[in-house]
């Protein structure tokens, strides 16, 4: 899933893409780099972010989305309203990723179930204004995938089908870097849930708080290549999948990954 930002303030490239020309062309160049889903996001997410109205999230993206998926782009929209998730399926979006989880908006998953594409629910505890101020866990890993399992129950109650469902523990919203690498380390209780996963880590600040040097801690842009290694891990542990700026990289990673797994397999298969 290649990250396209079409919004002013987002952590990494806010600003960037924020014109439709600029956005479709970096969106065009992500399919290109090998994404399976460019996803258009018109809302800053990033830790402090404060929400934009809806017109202008909706302004932000719908026209990428239209022109991308007129392109044969394969588009999901980045949203926690239901009016611009519907409004982006309508415009050819066919994945609809939101970070609350349906918390955002009571009336997301009632707008899911009635368009009919997968729906990617984030593990999410509050706005990003303040959500590291709940970051607060018993077990972060068994509160994670506790929460994410009532998200996953309402969604199915209000008419989404399970097989049409990812998750995602969202790292570094209302988590710590310490509550981040827990959750990397044990996926398997994430994956006990029984539904596709997907991991986004790419940037983030956990990995610049790692490369710190004396200077503080690592730039956003110069976070590429630990994100590389996250994905390479990521994609050993069978992960569904992962959200990135960078594209051709990771699926250079992925490849890689993919490779050593069969040769692996192959040889256990050979020497029984």
């Amino acid at each position: 899933m290649g990250i396209l930002n079409v919004t002013a303030d987002s952590f990494s490239d806010g600003g960037e893409f924020l014109n439709v020309e600029a956005a479709v062309s970096h969106g065009l160049e992500l399919a290109a780099a090998g994404a399976d889903l460019v996803d258009v996001g018109g809302e800053s997410t990033r830790p402090g972010a404060q929400r934009v109205p809806a017109e202008v999230e909706a302004a932000r993206v719908l026209p990428v989305i239209e022109r991308l998926s007129a392109s044969g782009v394969s588009v999901s929209v980045d949203t926690m309203r239901a009016e611009v998730a519907a409004a982006a399926v309508a415009a050819g979006a066919v994945l609809v990723n939101d970070v609350s989880g349906g918390l955002a908006d009571p009336q997301m998953l009632d707008a899911v179930a009635a368009v009919e594409v997968p729906y990617l629910a984030m593990h999410w505890r509050g706005p990003s204004d303040h959500m590291q101020d709940l970051a607060h866990y018993d077990d972060v890993v068994a509160d994670v995938t506790a929460e994410l399992a009532d998200r996953v129950d309402a969604a199915v109650a209000a008419g989404v089908r399970r097989d049409r469902l990812v998750i995602d523990p969202g790292l570094g919203f209302a988590k710590t870097a310490d509550h981040n690498w827990a959750l990397l380390t044990h996926l398997d209780e994430l994956g006990r849930l029984g539904l596709p996963l997907l991991i986004g880590a790419s940037r983030k600040r956990f990995l610049g708080e790692l490369l710190a040097d004396a200077d503080g801690p690592r730039p956003p842009k110069q976070r590429d290549d630990a994100t590389v290694a996250i994905t390479t891990l990521l994609a050993a542990a069978g992960v569904w999948g992962v959200r990135t700026h960078q594209v051709r990289a990771q699926r250079d990673a992925i490849a890689v990954a993919g490779r050593l797994a069969s040769l692996s397999s192959s040889a256990g298969l050979a020497g029984r």
